[in-house]
């Protein structure tokens, strides 16, 4: 029995002593059994196969420590942020010159309409001695006083309504302000001259209450428009209820504000011109003379200039609409 056994070595084998050894010669997994020690070694390589390959089920943990470091790309490049596109101008060029060059041709073929122009002496006399200048600046002023004081009681007015102790007094507002531009405006002016006397307070106070309306609306409109979640933000932060108006509603209104002031500044230039039957002066009186006198180039005169005005301060309301909108509000490229 231990004759056999030890007879798988082969007696003529001449190494004798290591063929024989029971701990090498169970040592077949390497195939080389004079190396003593070299069994372990070779048997971890045999169970994971030859040392180039990646065990089954691998991921590849240095080549995904590579992309880690390298940011996915196989140079090691990182991708560069976009730049930020330029934003567009507020105003353009179009914008700034369309509307004056209408206004420079329209004065300028009135010019010469009226260089060549056969005039008499009554219209000489309505022309001259400065009353062209003079009745553009009456008109000028009246348009300016008259659009102050709509500012001034129609936005403070509009946020009053707003607010929870007033909004009870808003139909109330709104109907009276609807009055005022529901009336004919002459006829508005000839009860305040009934009422005040000849005068330009008279005319003063009739294109005020004929301009109120639309800015009043629009600032009552502009400050209802805001998003509740927004104003709840700002209060949660600390703010307080003026902080909350001057900070976060009136900016997010000023675009509907602004669109209420132009429409106002218009609608003053306009009713101005009839502040001649209250004895308010203005363009009117070319207007008026030009008529009732049947003199073609008075009347021109007073309308293409009146004309001209309304279209001037329209442009440059238009451009103050532009450049007051907060940023915030512009949208984006």
């Amino acid at each position: 029995m231990r004759a056999s056994a030890s007879g798988s070595s082969g007696p003529s084998d001449p190494s004798g002593p290591s063929g024989s050894s029971g701990p090498s010669g169970s040592s077949g997994f390497s195939g080389s059994p004079g190396a003593p020690g070299s069994s372990g070694a070779s048997g971890a390589s045999g169970a994971s196969g030859s040392p180039g390959r990646r065990p089954e089920g691998g991921q590849g943990v240095e080549g995904r420590a590579l992309r880690e470091e390298g940011g996915g790309r196989p140079d090691g490049a990182e991708a560069s942020p976009p730049p930020p596109a330029a934003k567009p101008p507020r105003v353009t060029w179009q914008k700034l010159t369309f509307r004056p060059a209408v206004l420079i041709a329209l004065l300028l073929a009135t010019w010469l309409w009226f260089e060549q122009a056969d005039l008499d002496a009554l219209t000489r006399n309505a022309l001259s001695n400065g009353q062209v200048s003079k009745a553009l600046w009456q008109h000028i002023e009246l348009t300016v006083i008259s659009t102050f004081f709509v500012l001034i009681i129609a936005i403070p007015l509009g946020i009053l309504l707003t607010r929870r102790m007033f909004r009870r007094a808003t139909p109330v507002a709104m109907a009276l302000a609807n009055m005022g531009q529901a009336t004919p405006a002459i006829g508005l002016l000839a009860l305040l001259v009934i009422w005040l006397g000849i005068g330009r307070r008279a005319a003063l106070i009739g294109i005020i209450a004929y301009a109120v309306l639309p800015v009043l609306a629009n600032t009552i409109a502009g400050l209802r428009a805001n998003d509740p979640t927004l104003l709840e933000a700002a209060r949660g932060i600390g703010m307080s209820p003026l902080g909350v108006l001057g900070r976060v509603e009136l900016p997010l209104a000023v675009p509907l504000i602004l669109a209420g002031v132009r429409t106002a500044l218009v609608l003053n230039v306009g009713t101005a011109t009839l502040a001649t039957f209250g004895g308010g002066g203005g363009l009117g009186v070319l207007i008026t003379t030009g008529i009732t006198s049947q003199r073609m180039p008075v009347l021109v005169v007073g309308s293409v200039l009146t004309v001209a005005l309304a279209l001037l301060v329209d442009w440059l309301a238009s451009l103050a609409e532009l450049l007051l909108r907060p940023r915030g509000l512009e949208a984006g490229p």
